[in-house]
């Protein structure tokens, strides 16, 4: 489709590309509660385990109206995430797709990210306001919605990284774990990070910390549903009230170390935590140092979730340094190195984190 000629002062060839592009965001933008509501109604669960189905048999599986599951079967084939043959009116989901949208203990499990997505746009009359003033938007000020996603969004690559991959780059730290040590999970959250560790090393302590009430309650009652409480405990402190000093051979920081207002003093005070063979591991989404470097399809996740969360979270606090989600592994270096640590080295890269091995 062509699109309305223009004034002789704008180039036709660039906005008819921008147009494209700017199409494809409004069609994904208009999509993306409907993916959310596919979550919610079990539909992408059903059509994964249904192979090719009609309006009708999708309705009746998932307990739904007919008329409406015709009309979201047909949104999901516009917007390439359903297959669908004309000859007998059946829609089916690749299992390229299923392994993104339906199945949780897929290692590309996203789905949970459309729960975060929902929160920001129910935020956005706050997150405007915010900006105005300048005094940011607390995590405790949002809307539900973005705790539960951002633990079904993480946990994706925490469930098949953490212990595989991440905590064996750090040096020594594996054989600490298994023999028994002492691990305190920093903004912890509902406490995904701190009860997959807890579930691979059984003879070690973990304890989660969060200033977050609501969700550190949420993380016990995940324990104890996964039997795990006998070893993995939870409590509401921030970051520079944790209690403990010298008691933890590791202190983790995942996914929120620039959340917070003042990261070089959190991270000082979590210095005085380790034992003295003790280590930092921090997690943080995966940045380039400039600009330039970010500007890629991750990048763009992580710039628009940290304009619209992660920046104005840390407004909110003290100091109000606003790291941002992409402030790239020089500035988290120096940070830490004036927090006190005289060892920081990155151990492991994955395409959406980078895991950084901090000592004192």
């Amino acid at each position: 489709m062509a699109s309305p000629q223009v004034a002789p002062s704008l180039d036709q060839e660039k906005l008819d590309l921008f147009l494209g592009r700017f199409l494809g965001d409004l069609g994904a933008m208009m999509n993306g509660p409907a993916v959310l509501l596919g979550d919610r109604l079990g539909y992408w669960r059903c059509l994964a385990e249904s192979g090719p189905i009609d309006s009708a048999g999708l309705a009746r599986r998932t307990g739904t109206a007919e008329r409406a599951a015709r009309e979201w079967l047909a949104a999901q084939a516009a917007a390439g995430y359903l297959d669908y043959d004309p000859r007998d009116g059946r829609y089916s989901l690749p299992p390229e797709q299923a392994a993104v949208l339906a199945d949780d203990a897929s290692p590309v499990y996203l789905g949970g990210f459309f729960e975060i997505a929902a929160s920001a746009w129910r935020d956005e009359p706050r997150i405007t306001e915010s900006y105005r003033h300048g005094r940011g938007l607390g995590w405790h000020e949002r809307d539900g919605c973005l705790f539960c996603g951002t633990e079904r969004f993480f946990a994706t690559s925490y469930r098949h990284l953490l212990a595989q991959q991440w905590l064996p780059a750090l040096d020594g730290i594996l054989p600490r774990l298994e023999r028994g040590a002492r691990i305190a999970d920093i903004g912890c959250g509902h406490g995904a990070s701190t009860l997959i560790m807890a579930r691979a090393f059984p003879q070690s302590r973990f304890e989660g910390f969060d200033y977050h009430a609501a969700s550190v309650a949420a993380a016990t009652e995940a324990a104890a549903r996964a039997g795990l409480a006998d070893r993995a405990h939870f409590t509401v402190a921030r970051a520079k009230e944790v209690p403990g000093q010298g008691l933890y051979d590791l202190v983790c920081l995942f996914d929120c170390l620039h959340d917070m207002g003042d990261p070089v003093g959190a991270a000082a005070h979590l210095r005085g935590l380790l034992r003295p063979d003790g280590m930092l591991m921090v997690v943080e989404p995966r940045a380039g140092d400039r600009v330039e470097d970010n500007l890629n399809p991750v990048g763009r996740v992580y710039y628009a979730a940290s304009a619209l969360i992660c920046t104005p979270a840390s407004m909110a606090q003290e100091v109000g340094a606003a790291l941002g989600a992409q402030a790239g592994p020089a500035r988290l270096r120096a940070v830490l190195g004036e927090a006190g640590f005289g060892h920081v080295r990155l151990a492991a890269e994955t395409p959406f984190n980078m895991v950084i091995e901090a000592r004192p």
